[in-house]
């Protein structure tokens, strides 16, 4: 059972995005809120090119990048939530055998702290983050990550996630995925998913009829 975070297990991905965007304006470069939101899911290696036509790994990039680390962690971060019954899913899915582990783009440093906040961070032992891949989702690499660190087998693990990312991921690794739409996209922006609920209490509610449950 891989996890997703941000926007999946803690409401982080606006957080996120107005960090992009302020870390952007104190560089002198303007970019909107919303082309930036709804590329949040993506790590900062294909985020950047996307929205502002720099490469992460420049000079001024690495500049940017650090900056709106600064600014997440130091003005949003504090302020975080997870979403509703997300330790009580994680337990669930501890009690019905699930291996766990989590496949995120955030950096290392950032992944703790958020899982801190999930209430999760006992339960999950196994993390892979942007610093494990070389290239962000919707490439595969930080699922197969994942993978190799639990030693499953890619036909015998489910994912969740909250972005077309996190689909594209999952189903190039050959996972198959659940979404969630707490993270801001719609239902239908989350095609490829064999199953979709709101949050991880819908999903606890259904969980009876769910893919999880079917598995036995």
């Amino acid at each position: 059972m891989i996890f997703d975070v941000d926007g999946t297990l803690v409401d982080s991905n606006d957080a996120h995005a107005r960090a992009w965007v302020e870390a952007f304006a104190e560089h002198g470069i303007t970019v909107q809120y919303e082309p930036v939101r709804r590329a949040i899911g993506m790590g900062g290696d294909k985020l950047m090119p996307l929205v502002a036509g720099i490469a992460e790994d420049s000079p001024r990039g690495k500049k940017i990048s650090d900056r709106r680390a600064d600014i997440f962690k130091r003005a949003w971060l504090p302020r975080l939530q997870p979403f509703g019954r997300t330790r009580d899913l994680a337990e669930r899915f501890k009690h019905d055998g699930f291996t766990l582990a989590v496949a995120s783009s955030a950096k290392e440093d950032e992944l703790r702290p958020l899982l801190k906040v999930a209430r999760v961070d006992d339960l999950i032992p196994t993390r892979t983050s942007s610093d494990d891949a070389d290239n962000s989702k919707p490439d595969p690499d930080v699922v197969h990550a994942a993978l190799e660190r639990t030693g499953c087998d890619p036909d015998r693990t489910i994912m969740i996630g909250d972005t077309p990312y996190d689909v594209e991921a999952a189903r190039r690794a050959h996972v198959r995925i659940v979404a969630f739409t707490c993270g801001g996209w719609r239902r239908e922006d989350l095609k490829g998913a064999v199953e979709v609920y709101a949050d991880a209490a819908d999903l606890l509610n259904c969980y009876a009829a769910s893919v999880f449950a079917q598995r036995k």
